[in-house]
């Protein structure tokens, strides 16, 4: 049996390099919802960890992020902890759990995840990743081949995602 609807094409890939204590992440959140609002599912925002060592309770907020993923409230769970980077500063690893169940996550999965350390590899294969891709700061964006650095400045920065997005789509049919 054949199948004559039209196959469509990927959507584009838009990598955002992030980490969850960074106040400059904090202020990519807007763009990131903008382009999301304007896109829909014709972009696809895949998050990408890159823990700072000057933020020391980056690298568990990422595992964090991983769990929340995996409990289906990946991006609300990164903007929740984002939308409160100082408290996440000042209470540690049993703000990532307070912020898991006041999403109606599994907090209890989310402190053994944190303890048993099941999503480690994720969070230092997207940091060795970014590394030699040269990612040096978050945010950071890649997409169509093209490394955009948010932490020098965010001035310009979604209306350049947005013409190469746009070009993207353009090129697969889908503008």
């Amino acid at each position: 049996m054949s199948d004559s609807s039209p196959v469509r094409p990927a959507a584009p890939v838009l990598d955002v390099w992030c980490e969850l204590q960074c106040p400059d992440c904090r202020t990519a959140l807007d763009d990131l919802r903008a382009l999301r609002a304007r896109y829909g599912d014709r972009l696809e925002l895949r998050l990408r960890h890159f823990p700072l060592e000057k933020h020391k309770h980056a690298f568990a907020a990422a595992q964090a992020a991983e769990e929340a993923l995996e409990q289906g409230q990946g991006w609300p769970y990164v903007e929740a902890v984002l939308g409160r980077v100082e408290e996440l500063d000042r209470k540690g690893e049993p703000f990532l759990v307070e912020v898991a169940g006041e999403l109606g996550l599994d907090a209890e999965e989310f402190d053994t995840a944190l303890i048993d350390g099941r999503h480690i590899l994720i969070v230092d294969a997207d940091q060795a990743e970014g590394k030699a891709i040269g990612v040096t700061g978050t945010p950071t964006y890649v997409i169509g081949g093209e490394r955009l650095d948010g932490g020098k400045s965010q001035e310009r920065l979604r209306e350049r995602i947005e013409e190469i997005v746009d070009r993207l789509l353009a090129g697969a049919g889908q503008a």
